[in-house]
C-alpha cells in the first residue's frame, strides 16, 4: 500500500539534500528562543531541578514534579556541557528535537505519498511548530522533547519494527505522560502490519519494549515516588475546575493560532478530510488515530495551554502534505509560501514580545542575591521557580512552587479548590519538616494576592510569624528575614 521506493542511491541523494535544509529551517524557526534567558516558568522549573540534581538531589524525593524524568535529565546533561547559568544547551537540544520530528514526519509522508509529500511534510512540521504564542512555541518544553519520540514510534510501527516502536513509545512517556497517546496508532499498526499468525508476538514486543525503559527509569529514581509523581498522584491536577469561559477562551485562541499558522494548507486539508481522501495511500488509519490521540492529549485536564497544542503538529503536517500531494505544483508552492509568511509573523512576535514575567522574576532574584550569600537556602512562595535559578540560590524545599502545596495551577482561573487541604497528599508534613530542619535564610512572599496567598495557608503563615519578620519588598513581593538577623 505504500508509495514505490526509489533505488538506494536516489534515496541517499534525497536525504542528503533534505536534511540540511530541514536543519537550517529548524534553526531559523527557533531563533527567537535564543533571544531571551527564559520563556516560561516550566523552563525555570526544569533549570532549578537540573541544578538540584547536579548538586546531589534525588528525583521524586528531594526533587519533585508531576512529570517523568527524561526532560530534567536532558537539562542536567546539557548544563554539564554549557554551564547552568544559561539555557543555551536545552535550546540547542530543542532545535535537534524539532529536526528529528520533522525528519520522521517527512519519511512517513514520503513512504505513503511520494517524495514531494515528504518534503512538504518536513517543511510544514517546522513551520507549524512556531504557530503559537512565543512562550509556548519557543520554550524548551516537555512537549518539544516528547514529539520526536512519538513520531519515531509511528515510523517504526509503520515498518513493523515493534521493538523500535516500543522503545520510542517509552521515550515519549518518559518525556511527558501524554506521550502515551501515540499508543493508539501503534495498536492500529499491529493487526495491519504484522502477519496474521504473528500479531500476538508483535503486540508483546511492542508493549514489552515500552515497559522495560519505564521500569529502568523507576529503578534509577525511586520506584514508589516514580509511580506516584508520574501516574497516581496527578488526579487533582487532571480534575476539572475553574472558569469554563476562561478555559473555552484559551482553547479557541490557541486553536485559532495554530489554524492561522496552517492557513496555507488548511483549505486543502479540510477538503481532503470531507472527501475522506488524505492524499496518502489507503493504509493510513494510523494517521487518524494519531491525530485523535494528539487531540485527546491536548484536551486532557481541560487546561488548553498553548504548548499542549504542539501534540497536533506532526499529524497535521502529514494531513497537509497529503492534501498538497494531489495539488498542482503552483498551488503547492503557494500554500507553502503562505504558511512560511504566517510563520514569519509568529517569529516576529517572538522577537518583539514583552518580557513582563521574566523582568519581575529577575528583580526579585536580584534582591534575593543581594540579601543572601551563595549556598544559603531561600523560600520563594509563588509560581515562578525561575527566581531560584536567576538568584543562583538553592530552594529550601523540594516543592518549588506553591502549586503542589495548594492545588493552584495556571489555567484554573476562578477555581475555589485552592489551599492546604487540596495539596498533594503528604506534602505539608514534608514541607514543615524541611523548613524546620533547614530554615531558609530568606523568605519571599510572591503571591501578590493570588488564591494561594498567606491568608489561605495558615500553616505557612503561623510558621512565618514565629521565626521571621517582614523587611521590605520588591516589585510587589514581600521579603521576610529571620528574627535576630
Amino acid at each position: 500500500p505504500t508509495a514505490a521506493l526509489p533505488p538506494p542511491a536516489v534515496r541517499d541523494r534525497y536525504w542528503w539534500r533534505l536534511l540540511p535544509a530541514l536543519a537550517a529551517l529548524a534553526l531559523l524557526v527557533r531563533v527567537p528562543s535564543f533571544t531571551r534567558p527564559l520563556w516560561n516558568p516550566d523552563e525555570g522549573y526544569l533549570a532549578v531541578q537540573a541544578r538540584m540534581l547536579a548538586a546531589g538531589g534525588s528525583l521524586y524525593d528531594t526533587v519533585v514534579d508531576r512529570k517523568p524524568p527524561l526532560v530534567p535529565w536532558l537539562y542536567q546533561a546539557s548544563f554539564a556541557l554549557t554551564g547552568d547559568t544559561t539555557l543555551l544547551g536545552p535550546r540547542l537540544l530543542a532545535v535537534l528535537a524539532w529536526l528529528l520530528t520533522a525528519a520522521f514526519t517527512a519519511s512517513l509522508a514520503r513512504r505513503h505519498a511520494g517524495p514531494r509529500a515528504g518534503i512538504a511534510a518536513g517543511i510544514l512540521c517546522l513551520l507549524l511548530s512556531a504557530g503559537l504564542s512565543p512562550a509556548d512555541s519557543q520554550a524548551a518544553s516537555f512537549e518539544v522533547f516528547m514529539l520526536p519520540a512519538t513520531a519515531a514510534a509511528v515510523w517504526w510501527a509503520d515498518r513493523a519494527h515493534w521493538c523500535g516502536a516500543g522503545l520510542a513509545l517509552a521515550a515519549a512517556f518518559l518525556a511527558k505522560q501524554t506521550g502515551l497517546a501515540v499508543l493508539l496508532p501503534l495498536l492500529w499498526c499491529v493487526p495491519h502490519r504484522a502477519p496474521a499468525g504473528d500479531r500476538a508476538r508483535a503486540l508483546g514486543l511492542l508493549l514489552g519494549s515500552a515497559a522495560l525503559p519505564a521500569l529502568l527509569a523507576a529503578l534509577a529514581t525511586a520506584p514508589r515516588g516514580f509511580l506516584f509523581w508520574t501516574l497516581t498522584g496527578s488526579g487533582d491536577y487532571l480534575a476539572f475546575s475553574g472558569s469554563l469561559a476562561t478555559l473555552a477562551g484559551r482553547a479557541l485562541v490557541n486553536t485559532a493560532l495554530l489554524a492561522g499558522a496552517a492557513a496555507g494548507v488548511l483549505p486543502a486539508a479540510l477538503a481532503a478530510v470531507r472527501a475522506r481522501r488524505t492524499g496518502l495511500d489507503p493504509a493510513t488509519g494510523w494517521l487518524w488515530l494519531w491525530l485523535a490521540g494528539a487531540a485527546l492529549a491536548t484536551a486532557l485536564g481541560l487546561r488548553f495551554f498553548g504548548h499542549y497544542f504542539l501534540h497536533l503538529v506532526p499529524p497535521l503536517a502529514l494531513l497537509g502534505a497529503g492534501a498538497l500531494a494531489r495539488a498542482p505544483r503552483r498551488a503547492r508552492r503557494t500554500a507553502l509560501a503562505v504558511c512560511a509568511g504566517c510563520c514569519a509573523l509568529f517569529l516576529a512576535w517572538g522577537l518583539l514580545a514583552p518580557r513582563t514575567d521574566y523582568e519581575h522574576s529577575r528583580r526579585v532574584a536580584a534582591e534575593i542575591a543581594r540579601r543572601t550569600a551563595p549556598g544559603e537556602a531561600v523560600l520563594v512562595w509563588g509560581m515562578h521557580p525561575e527566581t531560584y535559578w536567576l538568584a543562583h540560590r538553592p530552594p529550601a524545599s523540594r516543592y518549588l512552587t506553591a502549586g503542589l502545596l495548594t492545588n493552584f495551577g495556571g489555567g484554573r482561573t476562578g477555581t475555589t479548590a485552592v489551599g492546604e487541604k487540596w495539596a498533594v497528599r503528604g506534602a505539608w508534613p514534608t514541607f514543615r519538616r524541611e523548613l524546620t530542619t533547614r530554615p531558609p535564610a530568606l523568605v519571599v512572599d510572591d503571591a501578590r494576592g493570588a488564591p494561594y496567598r498567606l491568608s489561605r495557608t495558615p500553616t505557612l503563615r503561623s510558621w512565618l510569624r514565629q521565626g521571621y519578620v517582614r523587611e521590605g519588598g520588591v516589585d510587589g513581593a514581600v521579603v521576610y528575614v529571620r528574627r535576630g538577623e
